[in-house]
């Protein structure tokens, strides 16, 4: 097996601007533990006051779910409760919703998508708030996603005319193919990431047929809490994805975007 060489990522690169742009859901997740004592009550407050444009949506607790299973005797469940985890907030237009967790912050924009510089600008914005409550130290993991939903015109049924590579039935069975999963992890030589790309189909009643294609780029190590790296890696993080989703759609589908 031969080594792969260094990927270049090259961030000045420029995509087409898609009006109609099928994205769903935009995300920027940073997982960075809060340095302070994290409470309820002071979070809640503090964030609320500082949040203009925003209201409280709800409170999140985390839980695990433990099984244990002996031999000659019956399996037993159990449900943990780990704790109060954070607060969520959502626009007044209920089109962004922010989290500030203990163990990191959450942006997630949806549709109808804007642009990069308008998730980038408010994410990070928020994003101050959490850092400047929380007082992480190190970025455990970060990640960008996003979701696009491709609808087909009710009377097409060629997944291949919108998106690559396209699902087939086996070669030695000619039959009709209704549905597909797929999931894809790429490596990225050279850089600490790697991306997760799922492609599938969504029925759902009284909804045209479509497409999902999901975009998961994340970070594979830890790294110290830098802006300068953190706006760097979101930068490179934001290449890959396009480089994903352009290389993914059909020349059709690109027109039916624009």
């Amino acid at each position: 097996m031969t080594v792969a060489s260094e990927l270049k990522i090259d961030v000045t690169e420029r995509f087409p601007h898609l009006p109609h742009a099928p994205i769903v859901e935009a995300v920027i997740d940073i997982r960075a533990r809060a340095e302070i004592p994290w409470e309820e009550a002071a979070v809640k407050s503090q964030v609320g006051a500082k949040l203009e444009g925003y209201a409280y949506l709800d409170s999140q607790r985390e839980y695990q779910h433990e099984l244990k299973i002996e031999a000659g005797k019956p399996s037993e469940q159990a449900l943990r409760d780990l704790g109060w985890k954070g607060v969520r907030f959502k626009s007044a237009d209920e089109r962004q919703i922010c989290q500030f967790n203990r163990d990191g912050f959450v942006f997630s924009r949806l549709r109808p998508y804007d642009s990069w510089e308008q998730l980038y600008g408010e994410a990070m914005r928020l994003w101050q708030i959490y850092s400047e409550m929380a007082h992480p130290t190190q970025v455990q993991r970060l990640g960008l996603r996003f979701i696009n939903r491709i609808e087909l015109p009710p009377e097409e049924f060629r997944y291949g005319d919108y998106i690559q590579p396209a699902a087939e039935p086996p070669k030695l069975l000619d039959v009709p193919l209704h549905g597909f999963l797929h999931h894809d992890t790429l490596a990225v030589p050279g850089h600490p990431y790697a991306t997760n790309v799922i492609r599938t189909i969504q029925k759902e009643a009284d909804k045209p047929l479509a497409i999902i294609l999901d975009i998961d780029v994340f970070t594979l190590k830890a790294f110290e809490l830098q802006l300068e790296v953190l706006t760097r890696s979101l930068l490179e993080m934001r290449w890959l994805k396009n480089k994903v989703f352009f290389g993914s759609i059909t020349g059709k589908a690109l027109e039916k975007f624009k």
